[in-house]
């Protein structure tokens, strides 16, 4: 499955954004050797030559925006609901497994019950859609509201990612 993830990185042009951005990327795909893979690939919106991902597949986001910019608001705002929604969901799951499972049931993973408990839990991967430039997921708001006070010069970098 793709989807459209996005990192919060900082940087004074929009080409050191995207290389800082591509970094961010290669660690979730494990190009990092210090690094797990979280995604089997990506896609930055800068590669023109592939048919199946990026601007193909999502059609023309910017390649890096500053996050002032209306282009990065709109990113920011995307990336941000897309992880509300997941969380949300996930978190709906496990309240009516828990309330309509067994813990038998829950153990045996039925409805995927034991999946949504991960998933919730998760600090990247497909439910998580916002990175720093460390590559760690940004999970809550306050921690969104951290990076965007503490960064100066602070791009967004969309990435279609494969998992």
């Amino acid at each position: 499955m793709h989807m459209v993830i996005y990192s919060l990185v900082e940087a004074s042009t929009e080409d050191e954004a995207l290389s800082t951005g591509k970094t961010v990327f290669d660690r979730l795909v494990g190009t990092d050797p210090h690094a797990g893979a979280v995604f089997d690939y990506h896609v930055t919106f800068d590669e023109v030559d592939t048919s199946l991902a990026g601007k193909a597949r999502w059609g023309d986001l910017p390649t890096a925006a500053p996050v002032d910019s209306d282009d990065g608001q709109d990113l920011l705002e995307r990336g941000w609901e897309a992880t509300n929604e997941e969380f949300e969901r996930n978190l709906e799951r496990v309240k009516e497994a828990i309330d309509e499972l067994s813990d038998e049931e829950i153990m045996r993973d039925e409805d995927l019950a034991r999946h949504a408990f991960h998933q919730v839990g998760a600090y990247d991967g497909p439910t998580v859609f916002l990175y720093d430039e460390y590559a760690n997921g940004i999970r809550h708001r306050e921690q969104l509201d951290r990076v965007l006070e503490e960064t100066q010069d602070l791009w967004i970098v969309p990435a279609d990612v494969h998992f």
